[in-house]
């Protein structure tokens, strides 16, 4: 799979939002699950970006992070 070449307009934030309704919900998921990735090296898919909040995102967009946010 070709890296990223468009930056930070990928994943679109448009697309993230059908995950999770919320901006900031995002941005806490995001950073998480950066922090797993980082610090244990590991990622649900073949990602296109090659830093660990890029990888985080598209994790979140295909659908493979289970994010229980409580009320």
């Amino acid at each position: 799979m070709s890296k990223n070449k468009e930056g930070l307009r990928y994943p679109s934030i448009d697309e993230l939002l059908h995950n999770i309704d919320s901006k900031y919900k995002l941005a806490y998921a995001a950073a998480m699950r950066a922090k797993i990735i980082r610090e244990l090296d590991d990622s649900t898919i073949d990602a296109k970006c090659d830093k660990p909040v890029g990888v985080a995102l598209e994790e979140i967009k295909a659908g493979k992070i289970d994010i229980d946010f409580e009320k």
